[in-house]
């Protein structure tokens, strides 16, 4: 732990970005609606913060390499600040979505850099350990995150000023931090038709996630408002979600190490579309059933995103799994930016189950992809494969970096 604490000044700033998007993303949503935007709008808002995070992900190691770390972070952080508490100067739509692209993009940069110098600054004996910590503060700053809602309010100024001032924050413990700025990563490869070639199922298995997490993440508090729940429980609601992401991760992961992976993933699929279908059908505005059909779906569908990615990797070649990792992270910001879009517009039209009916029709279909795809080739065995499965955020590139298995000192 002595290796670690050199790296407190990141975690605490990552543990601050991190709580301050996920507060955002739950807070904007439930602040759109009492402002009376309609549910179709709050999904373009919400697709907002997907595009920006997209362009973010593409251009942010040319920013890197042209400034440095704590140059690029500090004005991220100072424009993300800004475009957070412009919000409350301007209440119209579409001012919401061109700043929510701008915290997007600014997101996606500040994450970038803190996990591209958290990488630079770990070694291979404190990797496993950090990388804990690491998911410690994410669960743990999200989850606290979504209760300064009921404890605020949603009306007023202040829990704009709360985001704009953590933003603001973020910046102080790595100003104070005895440390150097890292060497600038290596550009970061995007190539469409490369990560399609490689795996066709995990490339649709990304965009999937995005479709139905993302529109979770941005209609998920409109759905629990339409229904009847207080503040306090949509922020429990989400932290469900959120949770219950956590609680399957490693058996999954586990399983499909000595497996087909393919088998996990469509059990995994069904799962979360069992899920759905019960928030949907059975659920209907009883609380305690919302809670616990949201904890079951996150514990199924959260995982998919890792296990596409490690299925990708089963087919990468040497020097592939940088191209894997950042194009598994575009084709989910594909997703996820459609993904609220089209599912706000079915809760315009029929109603806050419509919101997890979308979400089960597109496992469903996506289920089917799985079985043709187990068909067309067969499965990497255990003993031929590049690397094991690794809980991964959706944060950016570099966080698979970071998570990567360097034990015989490569990169996986």
């Amino acid at each position: 732990m002595s290796q670690i604490r050199l790296l407190v000044p990141l975690l605490v700033t990552a543990g601050i970005l991190i709580g301050g998007n996920g507060l955002q993303g739950t807070f904007i949503s439930l602040r759109a609606s009492h402002e009376g935007f309609s549910t179709s709008l709050i999904g373009l808002v919400g697709a907002g913060y997907n595009i920006g995070f997209a362009v973010g992900c593409i251009y942010v190691t040319r920013i890197l390499r042209a400034i440095g770390h704590i140059r690029t972070f500090s004005a991220m952080a100072a424009i993300a600040s800004a475009s957070s508490i412009s919000m409350l100067l301007v209440i119209d739509p579409t001012f919401w979505f061109f700043m929510r692209l701008l915290s997007g993009l600014c997101f996606a940069s500040l994450f970038a850099t803190v996990e591209s110098w958290l990488n630079a600054s770990v070694t291979n004996a404190n990797r496993a350990r950090t990388l804990s910590v690491y998911r410690l503060v994410d669960l743990g700053s999200v989850t606290a995150a979504q209760y300064l809602i009921p404890g605020v309010g949603i009306g007023g100024f202040q829990l704009f000023a709360i985001i704009s001032m953590a933003l603001t924050l973020s910046l102080v413990p790595i100003s104070l931090a005895d440390r150097s700025s890292p060497i600038a990563p290596e550009s970061i490869r995007f190539d469409v038709k490369k990560l399609w070639n490689i795996s066709p199922l995990a490339t649709i298995g990304c965009i999937v996630v995005g479709l139905t997490n993302a529109a979770f993440r941005s209609l998920g508090p409109i759905y629990g408002q339409e229904i009847g729940m207080s503040v306090t429980a949509i922020a429990s609601f989400m932290s469900a979600g959120i949770i219950g992401g956590v609680v399957l991760q490693y058996p999954l992961g586990l399983y499909s190490d000595k497996l087909d992976r393919r088998v996990i993933i469509l059990f995994a699929t069904f799962g979360a579309t069992a899920a759905a279908l019960f928030l949907a059908i059975y659920a209907g505005s009883d609380e305690w059933l919302n809670m616990a059909g949201i904890f079951v779906f996150g514990a199924f569908a959260m995982p998919l995103y890792s296990l596409c990615s490690a299925h990708a990797n089963d087919h990468a070649g040497e020097g592939e799994h940088a191209l894997v990792s950042a194009g598994m992270l575009f084709f989910w910001s594909i997703g996820a930016i459609i993904g609220p879009l089209f599912a706000s517009v079915l809760l315009d039209m029929f109603g806050p189950g419509s919101l997890f009916t979308y979400t089960a029709v597109v496992m469903v279909i996506f289920m089917a992809y799985t079985v043709v795809r187990m068909t067309a080739r067969p499965g990497v065995p255990a003993e031929q494969r590049h690397g094991r499965f690794r809980n991964l955020l959706r944060t950016s590139a570099f966080f698979n970096k970071l998570a990567g298995d360097n034990r015989n000192g490569e990169e996986r």
